[in-house]
């Protein structure tokens, strides 16, 4: 059993740049025209797809723009639908969810109360020296 699954991690991990590579040319034969990988070209980047939608949102997307499109409350969509095999969907699905930033890790409790500087009494002398009438 041990040996099947090292032999499946194995394989899985040496398929990962080939499905990355297999995503990076879908990208380049049906994409490139509208979208780019980080900055917004006629259609959104990657970054800001991957920071929005989820991999069926996107497989959706590509398959069916126009219903995907209603669905999310667009008022129009430019793009057109494209018929691509399971293997060049996974691809550039997976592509696409590569260009998702990573999120910051949140700090914790203490790091933030270490930088929280406390003044036990701010500007005392304001309401010393101000004069009543």
């Amino acid at each position: 059993m041990r040996k099947i699954l090292t032999t499946f991690f194995i394989i899985l991990t040496l398929s990962l740049p080939l499905l990355a590579q297999s995503g990076k040319k879908v990208f380049e034969t049906y994409c490139w025209g509208c979208h780019h990988q980080t900055a917004v070209a006629f259609g959104p980047s990657f970054a800001e797809i991957a920071s929005k939608r989820n991999a069926d949102e996107i497989r959706a997307m590509i398959t069916d723009p126009a219903s995907v499109s209603k669905a999310f409350g667009y008022k129009r969509n430019a793009m057109p639908a494209f018929t691509l095999n399971e293997e060049e969907l996974k691809a550039i699905t997976s592509y696409i969810l590569s260009f998702k930033s990573v999120q910051p890790e949140k700090e914790d409790q203490k790091q933030k109360q270490d930088k929280i500087k406390i003044i036990p009494k701010a500007y005392p002398n304001i309401a010393k020296n101000k004069e009543v009438k």
